[in-house]
């Protein structure tokens, strides 16, 4: 027990000096705060629950090869980083599918149409100035809207709080890639660049959060 606040505590005090390094524009800061936070992450789940999942533990690790893909600023980069999230949304995907209860059609109906909605309208948004980039945002984009809309269905057809801790992760997540998207694409504002880790960071965590509380749940 110790031992894993003392990670929690250390993956607390690296997200923060990644954000502050990102707000005073140190990169220095960003190249070595950066990559720990997925790797304290992984420990603190580790060290945490008895018995690992691994496809979550694949989906942190390809979650920190993209966090390192994305500190350097090429397009190359930039689509590996996307190939490497990615494949961590479609691993938390597939974890969460096979948690899922029985759900009706309408259940079904209302978790997909507001995430459907807002992935169409950015689509929308940001088509003009993507270029060759269209396609591969547009299958990424794909992606985290269905990981939203199975972690709302997993809400619906559980109510519990857990399931809500899900929904938070998953809408965060989709808010920092949204805002990623924006910044690059579209309109950049200086304070993106902070939206953009803080609510990547709670994402990770409320997600790391659900996925203790589900190993707890199968003891």
């Amino acid at each position: 027990m110790k031992s894993s606040k003392l990670i929690l505590g250390i993956f607390l005090i690296v997200s923060i000096l990644d954000i502050i390094g990102i707000s005073i524009g140190n990169e220095t800061m960003k190249y070595i705060f950066k990559p720990l936070i997925m790797l304290t992450l992984m420990a603190y789940y580790s060290v945490v629950v008895n018995n690992e999942n691994k496809l979550y533990l694949a989906a942190l690790f390809f979650a920190f090869i993209g966090d390192v893909l994305l500190m350097f600023d090429t397009q190359l980069n930039f689509i590996l980083g996307l190939i490497s999230f990615l494949i961590a949304h479609v691993l938390y995907i597939i974890i969460i599918v096979k948690l899922l209860n029985k759900s009706t059609s309408v259940q079904k109906t209302i978790a997909i149409v507001p995430f459907l909605i807002f992935y169409i309208g950015l689509i929308y948004l940001l088509k003009d100035s993507m270029g060759e980039m269209l396609i591969p945002v547009v299958i990424y984009g794909l992606i985290i809207s269905t990981f939203g809309a199975v972690s709302f269905l997993n809400y619906l057809t559980k109510k519990s709080v857990v399931s809500l801790v899900l929904l938070g992760g998953a809408l965060f997540f989709i808010v920092s890639d949204s805002t990623l998207a924006i910044d690059k694409f579209y309109q950049s504002e200086g304070y993106f660049s902070i939206l953009i880790m803080l609510t990547y960071i709670l994402a990770q965590y409320l997600i790391c959060r659900f996925m203790i509380v589900e190993s707890e749940n199968k003891e």
